[in-house]
């Protein structure tokens, strides 16, 4: 059985240890198929906090499906840094920032975390996305939320004055912007994962947890990024230092549990990387 749980949806749990969640995007098929059967799924394996995405324009549907499963919604990836996406050869305007803030309100957020800025080159374009993510942090306040970025392996991969660029990025950021850090994407970009953390500090405020097996940067490729060459597993069955990352970050409220691809089961590498989390010593 798992020594301490969460007091309440969204509440860390004792003793500094994260409470578990689950990025929702490694499930949106089942989701768009079924939402409740979904979400029901998940709260037999345990799971009762999530990290919405793509929230904006469905933020009442979610609001409602969350609460009739018991389920918060304490984090949620949205885009706060770029103005626009382009996916498949169309492009869509980014919903401004007080719309953002609005629904993630709507559902209970405290943190409101951008998922990827991909120019990371240079000092000028870090020092960009720096400043614009401060401003978002100006915004959020008024409503009462905070804002933050996710990494993915270019941040690491990337330097700036011989330091990972994500490093360059956190000295830029005003007190209140927070680094939710991919464990998983900090190993893969070329950095030790617990010493970074380390010497991120508090400003880490959340952790993604997944695992799998070493494997080289695809991003410094130019091929396309496909998830389904990474063979990642469930927490604990990997290389990834998961524990001694946990370890090197005690101001992490979440760990977010997330599959960029899995084959087999996904409930079932969910639940057993559930285990993992509750049950580490």
């Amino acid at each position: 059985m798992p020594t301490t749980r969460p007091a309440a949806p969204g509440t860390p749990q004792e003793s500094q240890r994260p409470a578990t969640s689950l990025q929702l995007y490694s499930i949106n098929s089942h989701l768009e198929a079924d939402l409740d059967g979904t979400l029901a799924r998940l709260g037999e394996i345990g799971l009762r906090n999530v990290e919405a995405f793509a929230f904006v324009d469905r933020a009442d549907e979610l609001a409602a499906a969350f609460e009739r499963h018991g389920i918060a919604a304490p984090t949620g990836h949205a885009m706060l840094v770029a103005n626009e996406v382009t996916r498949d050869g169309v492009t869509t305007q980014v919903p401004s920032h007080a719309t953002t803030f609005e629904a993630a309100k709507k559902l209970g957020m405290r943190y409101v975390i951008d998922p990827a800025v991909f120019d990371w080159s240079t000092r000028e374009a870090v020092e960009a996305t720096a400043a614009a993510l401060n401003e978002a942090s100006k915004a959020a306040a008024e409503h009462g939320l905070r804002v933050g970025y996710h990494n993915h392996a270019w941040e690491l991969s990337n330097r700036i004055d011989g330091v990972p660029a994500l490093e360059y990025f956190a000295g830029l950021l005003d007190d209140e912007v927070v680094l939710e850090v991919d464990v998983y994407w900090a190993h893969i970009g070329g950095v030790e994962a617990p010493a970074l953390l380390a010497r991120l500090g508090d400003r880490v405020k959340a952790l993604h947890i997944k695992d799998g097996p070493q494997v080289e940067n695809p991003f410094l490729t130019d091929a396309p990024f496909d998830p389904s060459g990474l063979g990642q597993v469930s927490a604990g069955q990997g290389v990834i230092p998961l524990g001694a990352a946990l370890d090197a970050a005690p101001s992490a409220e979440f760990a977010v549990i997330e599959f960029d691809h899995y084959d087999g089961d996904i409930f079932a590498a969910i639940a057993a990387s559930f285990d993992y989390l509750e049950n580490r010593a």
